[in-house]
Order: structure tokens, then C-alpha cells, then sequence
């Protein structure tokens, strides 16, 4: 099964969600936006499974300092572009496991998506 975790390095949800692994010898890949950044493709399949509502992080630095007009009218199309073109503004971590995508960090739903 295939892990991989995304977000930022300096993010303090990832990094526990990232030492919560560790300690439970789960193997991953982690995949930085800062430094990979992040494709349509696989935004498309995220918001397919868990909505964009759910992946906009509407309390992130990056999206408290947009501009009024572009926080205005969000729709999926909206949000998606914004993701695309920040992608700091996905709510973090976003865990792939096989199929399954879970988002945010949640020890017990960890524990039930790896074993």
C-alpha cells in the first residue's frame, strides 16, 4: 500500500501528523507544495473524494490575505484555481493511502487508514 502525505515542511499539523507515522514505523513519501507544488489531476481526484469545501483552508495566512473580491462567490471552480495557484491554501496534511484520502491530522483516523 502507498502512503504519501502533503503539505509544508513548517507546517505544525504535518509535522505530527509526519512523526505520528514514524513512531508507528508507517512508511510514506511526504510531497512538499512549496518545493513540488501540486497538479490539477490530483486536486480533481481529492475534491472528488472529500469536496473542496473540505480542502480550502478559509483560515490559512495564505487565505486571510487575499483580496475581498477573491474570497467572494467561492464555487469549486473558484476554490480549485486558488488551491492550484497557492497551494498552501489546501487544508494540511491531505494523506493518500492506496484510494483513500483523508485530510487534517487525526490520530485515530490514522490509525484506522494504515493498518
Amino acid at each position: 500500500m502507498t502512503i504519501t502525505i502533503y503539505g509544508i515542511t513548517t507546517c505544525d499539523t504535518v509535522k505530527k501528523a509526519r512523526v505520528w507515522l514514524d513512531n508507528h514505523d508507517v512508511p510514506y513519501r511526504f510531497h512538499d507544495f512549496r518545493a513540488e507544488g501540486l497538479d490539477a489531476k490530483r486536486l480533481d481526484g481529492w475534491v472528488g473524494k472529500v469536496g473542496w469545501e473540505k480542502l480550502l483552508n478559509k483560515s490559512s495566512t495564505t487565505f486571510r490575505e487575499l483580496a475581498d473580491k477573491d474570497k467572494q462567490s467561492l464555487d469549486e471552480k473558484k476554490a480549485k484555481a486558488l488551491m492550484l495557484t497557492k497551494p498552501t491554501m489546501v487544508k494540511r496534511p491531505v494523506l493518500e493511502v492506496g484510494d483513500r484520502v483523508l485530510v487534517g491530522f487525526k490520530p485515530e483516523a490514522y490509525e484506522q487508514a494504515v493498518r
